[in-house]
């Protein structure tokens, strides 16, 4: 951590240095690694790396920003700031959190570009958004995992989740604006 806190070793290089680091000490057996592996997540942002760079190379992201731009163009930048926000919870049931960030990231960045705005925030905008989906308890895997024992139906999700989204919009879009100036 250290390493990386100082920049003397990228964050991908400094991650994999720790697992062969607690592999080497017996900390961890191979066997343990590959069984806290979640496979199918793995394989589906395997398969999702691909469709992000489709849409960004064959167009797909700036005709998608410019739809979202037409909708914003009467909106003052935190009103674009909240849109991609807002997309980007939306987005998240359909996906999962991680390839909506795959798929939302370079869509956040054109949008970014046809508003003559730093990219920054829209992106750590598509982060949050994607990391707050509380709506339904298929978004995140942490959503379905308390709904069996807590005894919560599908209809649930709606009664605390919308109030929650509703406050990570509006204290979202001002401490992102904050900390990733947009200009």
């Amino acid at each position: 951590m250290a390493l990386v806190a100082f920049h003397l070793v990228p964050v991908t290089v400094a991650f994999f240095g720790a697992a062969v680091i607690l592999l080497l000490a017996r900390s961890l057996s191979l066997r343990e690694a590959y069984d806290v592996i979640d496979w199918p997540i793995l394989v589906m942002l395997g398969a999702l790396i691909p469709v992000s760079e489709s849409l960004r190379t064959t167009g797909g992201t700036d005709l998608i920003a410019g739809w979202l731009s037409m909708a914003a163009a009467h909106l003052p930048a935190a009103g674009a700031l909240a849109l991609i926000l807002a997309a980007a919870m939306a987005v998240t049931p359909f996906l999962n959190n991680a390839a909506t960030v795959l798929v939302m990231a370079p869509i956040a960045a054109s949008f970014a570009a046809k508003l003559s705005h730093n990219p920054d925030p829209f992106l750590m905008a598509v982060a949050i958004g994607a990391a707050c989906h509380f709506l339904t308890p298929i978004g995140h895997q942490c959503n379905t995992l308390v709904m069996g024992p807590g005894g919560y139906r599908f209809g649930d999700y709606w009664r605390l989740g919308l109030p929650l989204s509703l406050i990570v919009l509006v204290a979202g879009v001002p401490l992102i604006m904050a900390f990733w100036p947009l200009g």
